[in-house]
C-alpha cells in the first residue's frame, strides 16, 4: 500500500521519505472544519502554500500531495476554490486533494479547474456523497479516491470512526470503486500493536477490501512531542518496516484468514461503541 504522512516540517518529510513513505501530505484544509469537528480529537492543520514550496524541495521520491479547502467562492477571508487550486499547481503538487463534497457538481468545477494539470484525489466523507457516488464516478479527471472515515462517521451519526468499516459501509463504497477500476484508500493507521482498533486488524481490512493507500496517522509519531530527528528516524525505518513485513504476512493469507479478521473487527468496533 502507498502510505501516507502528514507535516509541513521539511525535516521530517526527508525523514519519512527516506524510511519509504509515498506520499507527504500538507493539509490546507480549514475551512469548516473546526465547526463540523470541534470538540473531536482530530488533526486541523492549516498549512500555507509556502509550506508546499518547502516540502517540495526535499522531495526526489516521495509524492506531494495537498489537500485543499473544500469547494468553496471568495470571500474577504480567502480567496475562491479556482484560485486556491491554481496556487497550489504552480506550487508543483503531484496531487491534490479536494475533500468534503457532497454533489457531482462540486466535482465537476474541481476537476475542471485542476484540467489535467496534476492528479486529482476524491475524498469521500459525507453520507451525500456516498449517495451520489455514481453520479461522480462517471466524471472524467478522476484518478484516484480515498474515503475519510472521521466526517463520514460524523456525517452518519456514528459513535466511533471505524464504524463504517465494521458495519459494511466501506465495502458498499469500496465496491463501487472496484467496479469502476479506481484505485482507493481509507482512514489511517497508528504503530503496529497500537490504536483503539489495532492497526494489524485494519491493515488485513486492506487487504481483504483491495485499497492500495493508508494515511499514518498523529499517533504513528507525533513531531510536536517527539522532537529529536535521530529517534523520529529510527520510529519510521523501523516502523515503516514492521508494516512492510505485516504486509507481505497479509498478501499470502487465505480467505478464512480475512473473513476472520472481518468478524473480529465488528465484535471489538461493537465493544468500544458500547
Amino acid at each position: 500500500m502507498k502510505l501516507m504522512y502528514i507535516t509541513n516540517n521539511p525535516q521530517i518529510a526527508l525523514i519519512a521519505q527516506n524510511a519509504g513513505v509515498d506520499r507527504i501530505f500538507i493539509d490546507r484544509e480549514y475551512i469548516g472544519k473546526d465547526l463540523r469537528q470541534g470538540g473531536m480529537d482530530t488533526v486541523q492543520n492549516h498549512h500555507t502554500l509556502e509550506d508546499i514550496t518547502a516540502i517540495r524541495k526535499v522531495l526526489t521520491k516521495s509524492e506531494l500531495l495537498v489537500r485543499i479547502n473544500p469547494m468553496h467562492e471568495s470571500s474577504d477571508v480567502f480567496s475562491s476554490s479556482e484560485e486556491e487550486i491554481e496556487a497550489v499547481i504552480k506550487a508543483n503538487a503531484d496531487i491534490i486533494m479536494l475533500p468534503y463534497f457532497k454533489t457531482a457538481c462540486e466535482v465537476k468545477r474541481f476537476l475542471k479547474a485542476v484540467n489535467g494539470r496534476c492528479k486529482t484525489l476524491l475524498l469521500f466523507e459525507t453520507a451525500e456523497a456516498v449517495e451520489n457516488i455514481d453520479e461522480i464516478l462517471k466524471l472524467d479527471g478522476i484518478d484516484e479516491v480515498f474515503i475519510g472515515l472521521n466526517d463520514l462517521s460524523l456525517s452518519y451519526g456514528y459513535k466511533f470512526l471505524f464504524e463504517p468499516l465494521a458495519n459494511g459501509t466501506v465495502e458498499k463504497i469500496a465496491n463501487k470503486f472496484k467496479d469502476k477500476n479506481f484505485s482507493f484508500g481509507f482512514g489511517g493507521i497508528a504503530r503496529l500493536g497500537e490504536g483503539t482498533l489495532s492497526s494489524e486488524k485494519i491493515i488485513a481490512e486492506h487487504y481483504r477490501l483491495g485499497s492500495t493507500c493508508v494515511i499514518l496517522s498523529r499517533s504513528f509519531c507525533n513531531a510536536n512531542y517527539v522532537t529529536d530527528e535521530k529517534v523520529i528516524g529510527e520510529l519510521f525505518e523501523n516502523e515503516v518496516k514492521r508494516i512492510r513485513d505485516y504486509e507481505q504476512c497479509c498478501s499470502s493469507q487465505t480467505e478464512e484468514f480475512f473473513n476472520k479478521n472481518k468478524a473480529d473487527v465488528k465484535a471489538s468496533v461493537e465493544i468500544i461503541c458500547k
